[in-house]
C-alpha cells in the first residue's frame, strides 16, 4: 500500500486572473477567487471588515432624502458630505448642517449668523474632489471642494467644543471667471485647479508670496489673481493632478507631464513624463509607499522617482488581475470611480460602481503592498460612490464612504455590511502535487485559520477542475472557536487552551488527479485570516 505524502501551502500571491489553469499549478499559494478578502500585510488572506452608518442606529441622511453621496471627507471632528445641490457637515452622523452659504463675513461668522445665511445652491453638482490646505493659523485647515460644475467652494472652521461656539469661514473661489472646476490639490504652498470648464488643458495655481527677511510667507489659496498665481497649458485634456515630492504631476487622457519649479518664475517649466500613457480617472490617483498609483488604459500603474534625480519610471502593477482591468477600461464611462489608501494596511482600494445595474455590479479591487509588490483581491456588493480618509483631531486616520442610499458610512469597520452578511469566498488554484498524471486519494487537510472571534466558515473540495465525471464530496462545516488571549479575554467567552492560530483538521473524502479548496462564509461573524494548508494524500498510481 502506498504511503501518504504531505503537501504544504502558504497563502501568498493574492488573486491571479491572468494565467491559465495549468500555469496556476505553479503558484499554489495564489488565489483563483478572492472575493471580500484582503491580502493581509502580515501574510495570508483576511476576510474584510464591513461598514456601518455614521451615526449608527440614529444616523440620518445629510439631505434628508435618498440621493447619491457625491463626496465625503473627514474634517475637524466630523465629516463633510456633498449631495444633491448642497454640502453638509456633521460631528455625529445624526445632526447635519448645510455649510454652503452666501455672503459669509471675511472675518468669519458665528454659528447663528452662519446658519442663518441664505443657501448657496450647487447646481448640477457632480462627483466631488477635496483638497485640504493646512496653515499655521488654521485649527483644522481650509477645505476646498470641486465638483466639475461650479466654482470651487472653501470651508473653514475655527474653535473647539460645541458647534455653536465656533467661527465659520466659507465662500466660492474664482479660478477662471464663472467656470466650474473638477480637480483640486495642494502643491508647494499653492492650491492647484484643473479640469476647468472650457479650458480643460489648463492648470491654474493660486497666489503665493515668499517671505522676505522681516516677514513670513503670504499664503493665498483662495486667490488666483494675486502675486505668484498663474496658469500653464498642456497639449492634452487634463483628467487629474497630484503633487508628489517637489513636482506637480499632471495626468492627461493620453500623456503625463510634471510642472517643476512652481515658485521660480524664471525656471518654471512643464516636463513630459510619458507621451503614450494616460489616465482613465483622476479619482483613481493616490499616493502609497512613496509612489503615485493611478488607473491607466492597461491597468494600475505607478509613477516612481528613481535614484537619479529627475528620472521617472512608469510600471504596471496589476498584471495578475488584467482581465478585471480590461473590463474596467472598456466600461469606464459606466462606472463611478473612486479610491482611497488604507495606510495602516498598506492598501490601495479602487471602487467601481455601476449604479444602474444594482448590487451585483458594485465592485472594487484591493491592492496590498507587500515586499514583492502589490497583491490583489476583489470586493463585491460594497457600493461606493465616494470614499475618503483623513486624520481626526486625535491624530487617528479615519475612513468614510457614501452610496446611492444617501447615508454616510464609517468605512472598513465591524463585521457586517450595514447589518447585512458579508459573503466572502477564497478558492485556491488546483493542486496536482507535482504530478497531474497520478491519481491521489485525499486523507486529511489541516487548515491554518486565525479567527478574531468564533467563526463557522465552510470548506469545499473539488476534484479534477470540478468535473461532472467524478463524485464530488459534500461541503465541510468548520467550527473554529476564538482563542483565549491572556489579559484580553473575558472568562466564559472564549476557548481556553486553543492556539492563537489553530490548525483545524478535516478528514477528506474523494480522489482525483488534482483538487482545489474553497473556504467561504456568508454571515455577520468575525473576520479571519487563512494562512495556509497542510494536506495529507495517498498516491494511487498513474491513470
Amino acid at each position: 500500500m502506498a504511503k501518504s505524502q504531505p503537501f504544504t501551502v502558504a497563502c501568498n500571491g493574492g488573486l491571479i486572473k491572468s494565467v491559465n489553469s495549468i500555469d496556476l499549478l505553479k503558484t499554489p499559494g495564489a488565489a483563483k477567487i478572492l472575493e471580500n478578502f484582503e491580502v493581509s500585510v502580515e501574510g495570508g488572506y483576511r476576510r474584510i471588515n464591513g461598514y456601518a452608518k455614521f451615526g449608527t442606529t440614529s444616523a440620518t441622511k445629510p439631505t434628508g432624502s435618498t440621493t447619491n453621496i457625491l463626496g465625503v471627507f473627514p474634517y475637524a471632528d466630523g465629516v463633510v458630505a456633498c449631495a444633491a445641490t448642497g454640502i453638509y457637515f456633521s460631528q455625529d452622523g445624526i445632526t447635519w448642517i448645510e455649510i454652503t452659504r452666501s455672503s459669509v463675513d471675511a472675518n468669519g461668522d458665528n454659528y447663528t449668523t452662519f446658519t442663518g445665511r441664505s443657501t448657496l445652491t450647487r447646481t448640477n453638482q457632480g462627483q466631488c474632489q477635496f483638497a485640504l490646505f493646512e496653515g499655521p493659523t488654521y485649527d483644522y485647515g481650509l477645505l476646498v471642494i470641486a465638483d466639475g460644475a461650479n466654482k470651487p467652494y472653501y470651508f473653514r472652521m475655527e474653535g473647539t467644543g460645541a458647534l455653536a461656539s465656533r467661527t465659520y469661514f466659507a465662500g466660492e473661489i474664482t479660478v477662471d471667471g464663472t467656470n466650474g472646476v473638477k480637480y483640486v490639490t495642494i502643491h508647494d504652498k499653492h492650491l492647484i485647479a484643473a479640469g476647468v470648464e472650457n479650458n480643460e488643458s489648463n492648470v491654474y495655481y493660486s497666489a503665493y508670496t515668499a517671505a522676505h527677511s522681516s516677514g513670513s510667507d503670504t499664503l493665498s489659496p483662495t486667490s488666483f489673481t494675486g502675486t505668484g498665481s498663474g496658469a500653464i497649458t498642456i497639449s492634452d485634456k487634463i483628467v487629474g493632478i497630484k503633487g508628489f515630492r517637489q513636482d506637480l504631476f499632471i495626468f492627461c487622457e493620453n500623456s503625463i507631464h510634471k510642472l517643476i519649479n512652481i515658485n521660480d518664475s524664471s525656471n518654471i517649466a512643464v516636463v513630459p513624463v510619458a507621451e503614450n500613457v494616460g489616465c482613465l480617472s483622476g479619482y483613481s490617483i493616490q499616493e502609497i509607499g512613496g509612489d503615485i498609483v493611478f488607473l491607466a488604459q492597461d491597468g494600475i500603474r505607478t509613477v516612481a522617482g528613481t535614484a537619479r534625480i529627475g528620472d521617472v519610471e512608469l510600471g504596471t502593477v496589476s498584471k495578475n488581475i488584467q482581465p478585471i482591468m480590461v473590463t474596467i477600461a472598456q466600461n469606464i464611462e459606466d462606472y463611478i470611480i473612486d479610491s482611497v489608501v488604507i495606510r495602516e494596511k498598506s492598501q490601495y482600494r479602487l471602487y467601481y460602481s455601476n449604479v444602474a445595474l444594482g448590487n451585483t455590479s458594485q465592485k472594487g479591487i484591493i491592492g496590498t503592498l507587500r515586499p514583492d509588490g502589490f497583491q490583489w483581491s476583489e470586493t463585491v456588493g460594497l457600493e461606493v460612490t465616494s470614499v475618503n480618509s483623513n486624520f481626526d483631531t486625535d491624530g487617528v486616520e479615519v475612513y468614510y464612504h457614501g452610496d446611492t442610499n444617501g447615508y454616510v458610512y464609517t468605512h472598513d469597520t465591524g463585521y457586517e455590511f450595514d447589518g447585512s452578511n458579508i459573503n466572502a469566498k477564497y478558492q485556491t488554484s488546483d493542486y496536482d502535487y507535482g504530478d497531474l498524471g497520478t491519481l491521489k486519494t485525499m486523507h486529511y487537510v489541516k487548515l491554518s485559520i486565525a479567527p478574531e472571534a468564533a467563526i463557522t466558515p465552510t470548506l469545499r473540495v473539488r476534484y479534477d477542475y470540478d468535473t461532472t465525471n467524478l463524485p464530488q464530496p459534500s461541503d465541510y462545516s468548520l467550527d473554529i472557536p476564538a482563542p483565549a488571549i491572556f489579559g484580553s479575554t473575558t472568562f466564559g467567552s472564549a476557548n481556553f487552551g486553543a492556539g492563537e492560530q489553530p490548525l483545524t483538521r478535516v478528514a477528506l473524502q474523494g480522489s482525483g488527479h488534482s483538487n482545489s479548496f474553497r473556504i467561504f462564509s456568508d454571515d455577520k461573524k468575525a473576520s479571519y485570516i487563512v494562512n495556509g494548508f497542510y494536506i495529507d494524500f495517498i498516491p494511487s498510481g498513474r491513470r
